[in-house]
């Protein structure tokens, strides 16, 4: 059973997400995973009807396997729900099935989701994997910001969505160079540059309405536009009356910035700051930055690494812990059933990998077979221990340049330290 309860809005969506691979990971034989979603004002009179009524209509399966599998999993899902006499706030989500394991083996497996935020369907489906849909919507960031930047050469569009800079395109424009060709006069030359200016002006404006007002709920999800781009050019576009007025009436403001292509959204983020303050990417960009200055400093206060990070949070010197979001680890307690040997080992896995199938050797002792005794993930782990010595703790996306140097760099365990102390 799996509930998503109040939390740091970015440990929820840590947790919502890895829930998400651990279900998508899983695989049946034909149809016979069962996914069963149902909102909030659904009755569970109604439901545990429809659920009856399928299984009996599970007699027209020919597979006799597929057919006592399913069964099965209806039968588990029934059993469930007569603990509920309405949906909880948010509605339920139930997974239910046969799913393979090692071999030909198979495990029939039953959880129940509690979404974080309401549902809007009533779904029964069966399928070979689980439809997760409807939870991955709500992964979707809830508000969103359009970015342009532009000079009289180039345009280049994207989004900010949380923090993601998710590029869209660009465009190149036709207008000549100040230097005039021979044969034309200074001022002919000057008012054909205007009107190629003008017109690649209106080209940007064009296709920049179409973009940003094609958003998904964009008068309730679109928060505003930025844009970037040189002086004067970047007043000239904003103030002449380019943008559909929709759009218009959403300019958050006018930033300097250097380039004019895909690199520079990052850039009219950065310079954004101060209009985005309390926004995640802002907060997580400083934190990051914070991070890398202390960690070039010979007397800084960083450490990197779960070795040196788990020492300086057990000795109480942390001051913030960096964990990345992408962290797919788990900490084992093993131990030796034969002699009592034990150890604690940290293990990677795939998304949705389970350690519990792992081989892990024999024992150093002995050479009996190894086995877990207890198994933690590795964020909530070192959250403990950072919650022994006061230290916050702060899950970093890795949708941002500096949040992926964190994982790829920094292994996506890193910290600001209070003092130093030599690991």
């Amino acid at each position: 059973m799996t509930e998503i309860q109040e939390m740091d809005p970015a440990r929820l969506r840590y947790e919502f997400k890895k829930m998400l691979e651990r279900l998508e990971a899983k695989q049946g034989s034909g149809t016979e995973l069962i996914s069963l979603y149902i909102p909030p004002d659904k009755q569970i009179f109604d439901v545990t009807a429809q659920l009856r009524d399928e299984f009996g209509q599970c007699s027209n399966i020919k597979s006799k396997q597929t057919k006592t599998n399913v069964q099965s999993a209806i039968s588990s899902i029934l059993s469930r729900l007569k603990y509920f006499k309405k949906p909880p706030e948010n509605g339920m989500a139930i997974f239910c099935g046969s799913i393979n394991t090692v071999g030909d083996r198979t495990d029939l497996q039953c959880e129940i989701v509690y979404p974080p935020e309401p549902l809007g369907l009533y779904m029964y489906r069966c399928s070979s994997n689980f439809e997760l849909e409807p939870l991955k919507a709500m992964l979707e960031e809830k508000y969103v910001y359009g970015l342009l930047v532009i000079d009289r050469r180039e345009a280049y569009w994207g989004f900010l969505r949380g923090n993601r800079v998710e590029p869209i395109g660009g465009s190149t424009s036709t207008v000549p160079g100040k230097q005039r060709k021979g044969g034309q006069s200074a001022a002919r030359f000057q008012r054909l540059r205007l009107i190629a200016i003008n017109e690649f002006y209106k080209k940007v404006g064009e296709h920049s309405s179409e973009i940003f007002m094609a958003e998904k709920d964009f008068f309730e999800r679109f928060k505003g536009l930025l844009i970037g781009g040189p002086s004067p050019t970047k007043e000239e576009f904003a103030e002449g009356g380019y943008l559909h007025h929709e759009v218009q009436k959403r300019v958050l403001g006018l930033f300097d910035v250097a380039y004019t292509n895909e690199s520079g959204l990052p850039e009219l983020v950065d310079a954004a700051s101060d209009v985005l303050k309390g926004m995640a990417v802002v907060k997580e960009k400083d934190l990051m930055n914070r991070f890398l200055k202390e960690l070039v400093k010979d007397d800084g206060l960083a450490a990197y690494g779960e070795e040196s990070v788990r020492a300086n949070l057990e000795t109480g010197s942390v001051d913030i812990l960096l964990l990345s979001d992408r962290l797919r680890e788990s900490r084992l307690k093993i131990r030796c059933g034969a002699c009592g040997y034990a150890e604690e080992r940290t293990i990677k896995s795939e998304s949705g990998q389970t350690v519990r199938d792992l081989d892990l050797g024999n024992c150093p002792k002995c050479s009996a077979p190894l086995q877990i005794e207890e198994e933690s993930d590795i964020i909530d782990e070192l959250t403990a221990l950072a919650d022994a010595s006061g230290t916050k703790v702060e899950i970093i996306s890795d949708e941002f340049e500096e949040g992926a140097v964190l994982y790829s760099a920094f292994g996506g365990i890193a910290a600001i330290l209070r003092y130093r102390t030599g690991y």
